[in-house]
């Protein structure tokens, strides 16, 4: 799968482990940054990522910061994305189930790197299940 990543300062160090998970997992990674801890403003780094999403050059996105909330408003602002923040397992269940999310955004300070791994793979894995949901998403964009 081709997926596209990004973070502010706060999300860096675990952008730089799913980078790694996802290349070991066989996926093709793009890095639109940032490249350090330093301060940054992270719309300059999010909305590549939600524009390639949307544009379909990237299957999914993947968006990171200190709680994730403003990543997620950030990639939000572009259409076509869908961005979901989650915290836990069950979270990252039903964003993409539900809400067929094609962006996740993470917080770095919100959970344990294992969590955000797992959270990362069930995002990569889990359905879309339709139905009553599709006629939902579709609202969206009228």
């Amino acid at each position: 799968m081709k997926i596209a990543i990004g973070s502010d300062h706060a999300g860096y160090r675990y952008k730089q482990a799913i980078i790694t998970h996802l290349q070991d997992a066989g996926h093709e990674v793009m890095d639109f940054g940032t490249h350090s801890e330093e301060s940054v403003d992270y719309p300059r780094f999010i909305r590549p990522v939600a524009e390639g999403v949307a544009i379909g050059k990237y299957e999914r996105g993947i968006v990171l910061g200190g709680s994730g909330n403003g990543e997620a408003i950030a990639a939000n602002r572009v259409k076509g994305i869908r961005c979901g923040l989650c915290w836990n397992l069950e979270s990252a269940i039903l964003t993409r189930q539900h809400n067929d999310a094609n962006v996740l955004s993470l917080g770095g300070r919100m959970m344990d790197l294992g969590t955000a791994l797992q959270i990362v793979d069930i995002f990569l894995t889990t359905p879309f299940e339709g139905g009553r949901h599709l006629a939902r998403i579709q609202q969206l964009d009228t």
